[in-house]
């Protein structure tokens, strides 16, 4: 199993390795990154928004919940909501899901592309598949996460809004006040650099399990799988280092 493992990390940055290569056509590189800019962000955008909605929503009913006493202020749920969304939920639990509707987008796409022959085809043409293939998805997915990521720290903290106000918890001035006191211009940061860690894993590992996809369409499902469930596992070990690290 060890072994297996060190073969497979190996081919993991082989493939990385053979990315960074001088674009043959940056044309054709650039035309190709637009496009997954697209389908990565405006494809993942409802999904975004909804989840984020009710992530805010649901934080700020259970933090009135738990916080009983009335020794403490109305404007915490607000703060608690507000880091929250920052440290936590939008970054980790938003890439866990884009793992889920990204990475397994790339692994099937690359994997159909591996089993139909068309990346020998391209090979055979002389053109670097892993550079023309997998990078302009990498990059692509660090551009856009990072925006999904701040667009659903902006809504979750806006659904807690909404929510707090709907439920009679919390009046929309205390939540405003609240969603301003102590604020740290560095837990955005925080927030930024888990995005940016998270995008470049979701994108390289469901690369790597799409490139390197041998068999048929049963395969390409298991790869796909794999990939989402990897991703997953690597964002949670990465969110502890980080927040070990930088916390």
């Amino acid at each position: 199993m060890f072994s297996s493992f060190l073969t497979s990390f190996g081919r993991y940055l082989q493939m990385l390795k053979l990315m960074f290569s001088k674009p043959e056509n940056f044309k054709m590189y650039w035309k190709e990154f637009m496009t997954q800019c697209y389908e990565i962000g405006y494809g993942s955008l409802p999904i975004v928004l909804i989840i984020s909605v009710f992530l805010g929503a649901v934080t700020t009913v259970q933090t009135a919940y738990q916080l009983v006493s009335p020794l403490i202020p109305q404007a915490t749920i607000a703060q608690i909501v507000r880091e929250s969304m920052i440290l936590e939920l939008s970054p980790t639990v938003l890439s866990i899901v884009l793992a889920g509707v990204v990475g397994s987008k790339v692994a099937s796409e690359l994997g159909n592309m591996r089993v139909s022959e068309q990346i020998d085809a391209l090979e055979i043409m002389g053109i670097n598949s892993a550079s023309y293939l997998v990078l302009p998805k990498i990059l692509a997915s660090i551009v856009v996460v990072p925006c999904l990521v701040v667009i659903s720290i902006v809504v979750g903290i806006w659904g807690g809004r909404v929510a707090g106000s709907m439920a009679g918890i919390i009046s929309p001035n205390v939540y405003d006040q609240g969603a301003r006191q102590n604020f740290t211009a560095f837990s955005v940061v925080f927030a930024l650099i888990k995005s940016y860690t998270f995008a470049f894993l979701i994108s390289s590992i469901s690369a790597y399990f799409g490139y390197y996809v041998k068999g048929g369409s049963l395969e390409i499902g298991r790869a796909s799988t794999k990939s989402v469930v990897v991703s997953c596992i690597m964002i949670l070990f990465a969110d502890y280092i980080l927040a070990a690290i930088l916390l």
